[in-house]
């Protein structure tokens, strides 16, 4: 595998890859990033993974700084996972100049849900994944379905600036105790570690009501999250909405085009996880 820290090195040496597979991470790898590098190896000749640490994506108070940069760490799972290009640029490369243009997200898909508790951040998502695609000019790229909402912002940025680029979602990847994978499960105390897979089973329960026909959503809405404040959980939103676009369902929209997402606390560990129904 390849390394880059700057541009030009890697654009030359895309030139003659082929069918160029983008991964982007922000690194402190783990099992459901490289199933991603396993998947891309499907879809073309080389695969491109990245590791930046975005900064437009966090809050003030949020957990830059404290985020785990392993790059030595993850270098050596992608060359294992079969990743052949690692772009992985200072800040500075990525941001030569204050970054004054922005990709805006529209507020249907950038206020609700993940966007009503993190103001701004899938106006930094967009435009690092921007960048990224203009400076590796993918011919697809691979996200996880752990993060719905980002996928789906993802995707529309693509279709709407006609990127001649393949969006492809990969399945998240669990724990065998159901918690998925992520990143911010490192932060979780061992006490707080037993206690994270409550959130997968409760959603797992609601989907079960759902596909039996219970159609009272908000009613399985609030039940998971009573449960989650009485297990020391400080639940943001639990909340069943339509697949296609993360609106509040109709009462006639089947299963099969919906999808439960939550986010919570837990201790200072912030989850997410979601489950299409």
């Amino acid at each position: 595998m390849k390394i880059f820290h700057d541009i030009a090195p890697l654009r030359a040496a895309l030139k003659n890859a082929g069918r160029v597979v983008l991964v982007p991470t922000m690194g402190n790898l783990h099992e459901g990033h490289i199933t991603l590098v396993r998947d891309a190896r499907k879809h073309g000749d080389a695969v491109v993974a990245t590791v930046f640490v975005n900064r437009l994506q966090f809050r003030p108070g949020e957990d830059f700084d404290k985020y785990p940069r392993t790059l030595s760490a993850d270098a050596k799972y992608l060359e294992d996972a079969g990743a052949e290009f690692l772009f992985a640029p200072a800040e500075d490369v990525m941001y030569p100049t204050p970054q004054y243009f922005h990709v805006d997200v529209p507020d249907e898909l950038a206020t609700i849900l993940e966007g009503e508790f993190r103001p701004g951040h899938f106006r930094g998502v967009a435009t690092v994944v921007m960048k990224l695609f203009q400076i590796v000019q993918p011919d697809a790229a691979l996200f996880g379905k752990k993060d719905y909402q980002q996928m789906l912002v993802l995707s529309a940025l693509v279709r709407e600036f006609n990127m001649p680029i393949e969006v492809i979602a990969g399945d998240t990847i669990r724990a065998e105790d159901g918690l998925a994978l992520s990143s911010r499960n490192g932060f979780l105390s061992a006490t707080e570690r037993a206690e994270a897979p409550r959130l997968h089973r409760l959603l797992e329960r609601l989907v079960a009501s759902v596909r039996s026909g219970d159609k009272k959503f908000e009613q399985l809405e609030n039940a998971v999250m009573a449960e989650l404040k009485q297990n020391a959980w400080s639940p943001d939103y639990v909340a069943i909405r339509r697949r296609s676009d993360l609106q509040a369902p109709s009462a006639d929209t089947g299963a099969g085009h919906l999808v439960v997402v939550a986010a919570a606390k837990l201790g200072s560990t912030r989850l997410i996880d979601n489950i299409e129904i």
